[in-house]
């Protein structure tokens, strides 16, 4: 059972959404083959949001991804490009 989400908010221009789609398709597999209790990944698309979930074992391993190169070196780099505001980034534990 999945026991911590991080959750990442975007602000897009609606153009964008495909753009948004090829980021979480070109590194879904790399996250969860490579980060530390990672189970899962959703990709939400709004009119001018999109929401990435990630899940996770645990809040802590969450709270590492933050701090890996997979996440800062490339896909925060992807997607500043796409956000019209700087991203919202919260995590939950499940009880």
């Amino acid at each position: 059972m999945a026991k911590a989400y991080l959750q990442i908010t975007l602000k897009i221009n609606p153009s964008e959404k495909g753009a948004v789609t090829g980021i979480y398709n070109k590194f879904q597999d790399a996250f969860l083959d490579q980060i530390k209790g990672a189970i899962a990944m959703e990709l939400l698309v709004g009119d001018e949001h999109v929401q990435l979930l990630h899940v996770f074992d645990t809040a802590e391993d969450a709270h590492v991804f933050l701090s890996t190169e997979l996440f800062n070196n490339d896909i925060l780099v992807a997607l500043k490009s796409l956000a019209v505001d700087t991203p919202e980034i919260r995590i939950y534990t499940v009880l």
